[in-house]
């Protein structure tokens, strides 16, 4: 419902304002809807970023994009890179991998689709967001972070060798499959020559043959994990069929059937595509062509291998479809070049064929488990596929190692870093993910103070402390609970969870140490009953316009509600009037604080102007004023935003971790001599690297489940 109040205002106010405007002499395009994008969801535009920073009759629309971004509400993209997720097909239940992640904004689509129907809070399906680099897997956290969703899960492993995940199915531990797979290898990126100048520099046929093998592996990886009916896309901006075809044919010949390309071609209509090759050659730094692998030298053969060329078997070949694999090119509308194929499972991969065993029960640890049987959807038994060699002789020699550690941890709800001496901890030691014990004494009150309904899900709640006061409160599905609790030891998580409370230690004296958190609050408002109250349209303006205002300024409907009420943390809710289709016609839900003679909604600033904005609020002259005060705007916006309520409560909440850091970025942007609130999509990749060093520094002392939402602006949107 937000994303169509989105596109209502970008076409009635934003696009308005651009129509027959002149910038140096040349007139503006009216930006487009992609014709194959559904719903009108995605739009076009060919205003230079130049264009967009510099002029200021595009301030308004400028200033609209980096808010809207920056709170999740728009993401910026290459319209390429929306094609993947489209053709995955997800549904709300599906279990999804995502293998090469980074920087996230595919991996923001597959949120969006689990999240289809807002009304359902837990979505049954989830999403495991994987990247090999370190660093690039924060900037992945920073992308989910912005659509506040509980069924994510950012992973750092190298994708080739993703470990066999185990779930627990009715007391009895089964591999984990997954419904759909993302497969975004590393390519040579030359599909995106048009905007990316280094192509020309640096181009070689030596890249395609150098990254082959490991997409190869990659994929390879992929069809492993997938459930059999299970759809993995397998998709490069690279033209080059040695990163394409060949990769497609390889798998598809070692596969013997157990794989098929899906036809798409009724899918996304619009979408002008090529159909895939079916012959190519394959060439050398030095400018040497073979067409076959027997002409390549001895000496040649480990740069150039037997997959890399096209099958020869006529009859094979047919059976294979290649040209089912899509071709987007460049010139055709407008975009960069890439490849998509769409792979389909229908049987376990034939290196993965074993007899069933019989299924362990779960005190007994799995970890050597090579097959399950799972009951596929139509009822009959399936042969799911072991872990391979390699995993199962590590399993066996690390058994011993882990089972009394992992053990003790499980009894406890701690999902810590891995225990085994062997995995590679690179990057920053991440805390551990411990969930609230049954009895925890911390729990009763919250549940007394907001009447929490009897199926809330308690045992999803998780902190990321062991010892100490637990300061924040995160919430993951059923589902990725049953993944954390399970495979610990062999997992490194890097993020995961929304943040649904607070500590806020003022409200102790009114019955609760927590207040609520707005990222959190969609997933948990159906859950509450009391401390709810009921807002119009005028009182929702009044409260994210004026930062502390008096109960008298609010309609007497409003003020009867409070006037019973216990001072505390308290949710705000704003619901459509459908008689009065010119108001805002999506509800609202928001944080609040009542306080003595006052209420404040406690809410971020970019979700404050977002809101405003679809209220039809005119906000950017305000922001105007603000940049009169240059270095001081972001921070004293920001702090009075941010605050929980007057009093006391602003000295705990200084020393909130995302304050402190928000402010070394704030810091660091002064210091750059940039608008504290510039562009998020005006960062090069460079600028974000440099910054993110500078904050990683900063990390390594303090939680990173909660550090990493504040790097926003800097590492909004560093796209494919």
């Amino acid at each position: 419902s937000h994303a169509r109040e989105i596109l209502h205002c970008l076409k009635e106010k934003y696009f308005g304002e651009l129509r027959d405007l002149e910038v140096d002499g040349q007139k503006v395009e009216m930006p487009q809807a992609l014709s194959w994008y559904p719903e009108e969801l995605a739009w076009h535009t060919n205003l230079s970023r130049k264009i967009l920073r510099k002029s200021p009759q595009l301030e308004r629309f400028h200033q609209f994009l980096v808010s809207e971004t920056e709170c999740g509400n728009i993401s910026r993209q290459e319209a390429v890179s929306m094609i993947p997720p489209l053709l995955l097909n997800v549904n709300p239940h599906h279990k999804i991998l995502d293998m090469c992640a980074a920087p996230g904004s595919k991996t923001a689509q597959l949120i969006e689709m689990l999240h289809a129907d807002m009304n359902v809070p837990f979505p049954k399906g989830f999403v495991i967001a994987n990247d090999v680099d370190n660093k690039r897997c924060y900037l992945l956290v920073h992308q989910a972070k912005r659509l506040n969703s509980p069924c994510i899960m950012v992973v750092n492993h190298d994708a080739s060798s993703i470990p066999n995940l185990q779930i627990d199915v009715d007391g009895r531990k089964e591999v984990l499959f997954y419904d759909r797979i993302l497969c975004d290898v590393p390519c040579s990126g030359d599909g995106t020559m048009r905007k990316n100048i280094d192509v020309w520099k640096k181009w070689s046929t030596q890249n395609s043959l150098q990254l082959h093998g490991l997409q190869l592996r990659i994929a390879t990886r992929g069809v492993e994990q997938l459930a059999e009916g299970g759809r993995m896309v397998y998709s490069t901006c690279s033209l080059n069929p040695i990163e394409n075809e060949a990769v497609i044919a390889s798998l598809l010949e070692k596969s013997e059937g157990a794989l098929e390309l899906a036809d798409v071609s009724s899918e996304l209509p619009g979408l002008k595509r090529m159909p895939g090759i079916t012959k190519w050659k394959v060439m050398l730094k030095d400018g040497q062509w073979f067409e076959e692998w027997k002409d390549v030298p001895s000496n040649r053969q480990t740069q150039i291998r037997p997959t890399m060329f096209p099958i020869k078997d006529e009859e094979k070949l047919k059976a294979m479809n290649l040209e089912r694999c899509l071709r987007i090119l460049p010139h055709h509308q407008n975009t960069g070049g890439f490849f998509v194929a769409v792979l389909i499972k229908r049987s376990p991969m034939p290196w993965n064929k074993r007899q069933p065993k019989v299924h362990q029960k779960l005190p007994q640890r799995t970890g050597d488990t090579e097959v399950t049987t799972t009951n596929a959807d139509d009822g009959s038994e399936d042969t799911t596929e072991e872990p391979t060699r390699a995993e199962n002789e590590e399993s066996k020699e690390m058994q011993e190692l882990q089972n009394s550690d992992t053990e003790q941890s499980k009894k406890g709800g701690v999902c810590g870093p891995p225990p085994s001496k062997k995995m590679k901890l690179f990057g920053f030691k991440e805390d551990p993910f411990v969930f609230l014990p049954e009895d925890d004494p911390l729990f009763l009150p919250i549940q007394k103070f907001y009447a929490l309904d009897p199926s809330f899900p308690k045992m999803n709640l998780l902190t990321r402390t062991q010892e100490g006061k637990k300061r924040q409160l995160y919430m993951v599905s059923k589902e990725l609970r049953n993944v954390l609790l399970n495979n610990s030891e062999k997992m490194k998580v890097i993020n995961t969870g929304i943040k649904v409370w607070s500590r806020n230690s003022d409200g102790e004296q009114f019955g609760c140490a927590f207040r609520l958190a707005q990222e959190g609050i969609y997933t948990l408002y159906p859950f509450i009953h009391a401390r709810i109250i009921n807002v119009c349209i005028e009182d929702v303006k009044i409260l994210l316009t004026q930062e502390n205002p008096f109960l008298s300024k609010f309609s007497s409907e409003t003020q009867k509600k409070v006037k019973d009420m216990a001072m505390g943390s308290i949710v705000l809710k704003y619901d459509p009037d459908p008689e009065k289709p010119d108001d805002l016609q999506c509800p609202i839900v928001l944080c609040g604080w009542q306080g003595k003679t006052s209420l404040r909604a406690f809410v971020p600033k970019n979700e404050r102007l977002h809101y405003l904005r679809m209220m039809g609020v005119e906000v950017f002259k305000a922001k105007r004023k603000e940049e009169g005060s240059e270095g001081k705007t972001e921070t004293t916006t920001t702090t009075k935003e941010e605050e929980v309520q007057y009093g006391a409560a602003q000295t705990e909440e200084r020393m909130d971790v995302e304050d402190k850091e928000h402010d070394l970025v704030t810091k660091m942007e002064a210091e750059t001599g940039e608008e504290s609130s510039h562009n998020p999509v005006e960062s090069s990749a460079m600028e974000v690297e440099n910054k993110i060093e500078d904050l990683d520094q900063f990390s390594k002392n303090n939680n990173n489940h909660v550090s990493q939402e504040s790097k926003n602006t800097d590492t909004s949107n560093v796209k494919d």
